[in-house]
């Protein structure tokens, strides 16, 4: 785990890449790392996350920049430039159910193909994909997703890069940490390893390659 200022985590992100980000709504979400992302106009990125907030706030603001080409999600409710953009072809949506998508991702954080859900049966969601009858029950089998850049916002960080999340940011931040080939880490503060135990370490360090500091809010 490395500490660096935004500038230099962000810089190891490429246009074209996956990311995966951090929050629901705009709770959780890494916002230094996005305002980073907007200001080095990395552009075509497949962005994959619970939502896509507001125009104004958080992933919202990837969207409203056109610096996404495809969005893997589970709601596009509350942001009328993702519905725009969306029906305006000008953005590639793929709609997921909430809970498939996170255990998507979590089978990709611990190497399995994917899962086996019920949820879409009888719908669109299963057209095109396999379905496996169990004890005569249909699943569809939704494969693993896995992501080539994870933006992960925590609390904080002691020095070994261990994390520990406030609340509800606990709800993709962790797990998409594990699906990720690079994972930088948005924390508000830093502490000496040893100020929390290895009971309260949320996830550990050795997941984490880089840590920023917040930026104050303006």
């Amino acid at each position: 785990m490395k500490v660096v200022k935004a500038e230099e985590a962000i810089s190891f992100v490429n246009d074209g890449d996956s990311i995966m980000i951090g929050g629901f709504l705009t709770v959780g979400t890494p916002e230094t790392l996005i305002d980073e992302l907007i200001k080095q106009n990395k552009k075509n990125l497949t962005i994959i996350c619970n939502d896509t907030s507001f125009e104004d706030k958080g992933i919202g603001r990837l969207i409203f920049h056109k610096l996404a080409k495809k969005v893997i999600t589970s709601h596009i409710g509350t942001n009328k430039e993702t519905q725009r953009q969306y029906i305006e072809k000008e953005l590639e949506v793929e709609l997921v159910p909430q809970g498939t998508l996170i255990e998507q991702i979590r089978a990709g954080g611990v190497g399995l193909g994917g899962i086996l859900t019920p949820t879409g049966i009888g719908t669109v969601v299963e057209n095109g994909k396999q379905i496996i009858e169990i004890d005569n029950k249909k699943y569809i089998l939704e494969k693993a997703i896995k992501g080539k850049v994870a933006l992960v916002k925590a609390k904080r960080s002691d020095h070994l890069g261990n994390l520990q999340f406030e609340f509800t940011a606990r709800n993709f931040n962790p797990i998409i940490a594990m699906a990720a080939e690079l994972v930088i880490v948005e924390v508000d503060e830093i502490v000496p390893a040893g100020t929390f135990g290895p009971d309260d370490v949320h996830l550990p360090g050795a997941l984490v390659d880089y840590v920023v500091i917040r930026r104050n809010e303006k």
